[in-house]
């Protein structure tokens, strides 16, 4: 027996999405013997791409059973059922995790119709349910509605189940699923956790931190950690007692935040205490003939870098990609060795200030440019990046091109006034290593928002 299954949710983080809508249909292989289709208050906001997908919105869903209300009969429809969905893994998903909301074990075989349509009908074009369903002539109403999306994966399955005539790809094809190999003390630890950007800290049975680190999906990388195999991941998860975090919303305060942690807490099972992962960064000098050039070097000078890479390899292509950009020269930023003219100039793509065609001053120019984009020596500036919630953002302040510290603010302050600043701005250490994280970050993510408060 068989319980054909479509879901429609809110959309959002991973494990944090409602339903919105449930069609099942129970099939014995041959004909439907029974059906439930609703409608679902998934007590929570509906992101607006979903919306525009689905048409189902918030004003919809005011008067749906909520899904205790409707758990009872999914219990009793998929009884002794295999699960099958286009892509069960995520209908699946949503099912128990809807059902550990209220306490209760869901648990059932599943087949995916997407994984049998690949084996049973190869090469085909693309395997989503309304492409596939429309190469087979398998007629779709309400795409992307529960019900029409139901009762297509009805027709699909059908056909897949005559096409395997001796049941043998279907009966391979059902996953039971796997007992957990997390024990029950780090599941607890991981169900306290949740899929935001920030820092986190894990603590053995003394209290004291062992180790820290930051992710865009702090409940994610816990779970990495505790299914992890390599030596560091079974030390973690033999001496971790609990785990507690601290949500940033942007992932530079992650990144600041957890470097500044770790120099103060020196926890044991960090390498936090290596040399910097930013080995080489980009410098410029002025030569002789008033040309600034640009050179790649090991980020241990004393003097002030553009920006910082992780490897040699890196900042090569950043400034492959910058002598495009800026139209600089080969020569004069290290990438061209040569005595006489660089390459670009015989192609007629260098102004020629490799042979002293183009004035410095012309030359120099388009070079402040890319240095102006990606430095901030000397600056007086606030670099905006998203907060905690949606209506917060992360301000990280830059005074005379020394960072000054991060703070958040709701989106109705006048941040450019440097009275409410002070008030925001919690104080953070300016190091080699704070300076590196702004610099990458600034380098790696063009939409930055920057306030000149020059």
């Amino acid at each position: 027996m068989y319980a054909i299954v479509d879901i429609e949710t809110t959309g959002g983080k991973f494990n944090e999405e409602g339903i919105t809508e449930i069609a099942i249909y129970r099939y014995d292989g041959h004909e439907v013997t029974d059906q439930f289709i609703s409608l679902v208050n998934p007590e929570r906001e509906i992101q607006p791409f979903v919306v525009n997908l689905t048409g189902i919105n918030s004003s919809m869903l005011k008067n749906a059973p909520k899904f205790y209300e409707v758990a009872k009969r999914i219990v009793e429809i998929t009884e002794d059922c295999i699960i099958v969905a286009h892509n069960s893994s995520f209908d699946y998903r949503i099912l128990k995790t809807e059902f550990k909301r209220l306490g209760f074990p869901f648990k059932r075989k599943t087949l995916c119709t997407v994984e049998l349509s690949q084996q049973l009908i190869p090469d085909m074009p693309s395997y989503s349910l309304g492409k596939l369903t429309r190469s087979l002539g398998i007629p779709i109403s309400d795409r992307h509605r529960a019900n029409g999306d139901a009762m297509a994966t009805v027709k699909l399955f059908k056909m897949l189940l005559d096409k395997d005539l001796d049941k043998v790809i279907v009966k391979n094809a059902i996953k039971v699923e796997q007992k957990s190999k997390i024990s029950t003390n780090l599941k607890d630890i991981i169900d306290k956790l949740p899929a935001d950007t920030g820092v986190y800290y894990i603590h053995n049975a003394d209290g004291e931190i062992i180790y820290i680190g930051k992710s865009n999906n702090i409940r994610k990388r816990i779970i990495q950690h505790f299914t992890g195999t390599n030596s560091k991941s079974k030390k973690l998860q033999k001496f971790v007692s609990t785990v507690t975090y601290e949500k940033t919303g942007s992932e530079l305060a992650a990144l600041l935040k957890e470097s500044a942690e770790i120099k103060a807490n020196k926890p044991i099972f960090n390498r936090a205490l290596r040399k910097s992962i930013f080995t080489h960064a980009l410098y410029q000098f002025t030569d002789q003939n008033g040309y600034i050039n640009l050179k790649i070097d090991t980020s241990d000078s004393e003097e002030m870098p553009i920006t910082t890479f992780t490897t040699r390899l890196s900042a090569k292509n950043f400034l492959f990609k910058a002598v495009d950009t800026y139209n600089l020269c080969q020569k004069l930023t290290g990438l061209y060795t040569t005595k006489t003219n660089c390459f670009k100039y015989d192609v007629k793509e260098c102004q020629g200030a490799c042979v002293n065609e183009e004035s410095a001053d012309s030359y120099n120019k388009r070079v402040q440019e890319l240095i102006e984009k990606f430095s901030y020596q000397n600056k007086d500036m606030l670099i905006i990046d998203k907060g905690r919630t949606i209506e917060e953002k992360t301000v990280f302040l830059i005074e005379n091109g020394i960072f000054k510290g991060m703070g958040f603010f709701d989106l109705n302050h006048q941040i450019n006034n440097r009275a409410i600043l002070s008030s925001i701005i919690t104080p953070m250490e300016n190091n080699r290593d704070a300076q590196h994280i702004i610099q990458n970050y600034m380098r790696r993510n063009k939409r930055l928002k920057i306030v000149d408060l020059n």
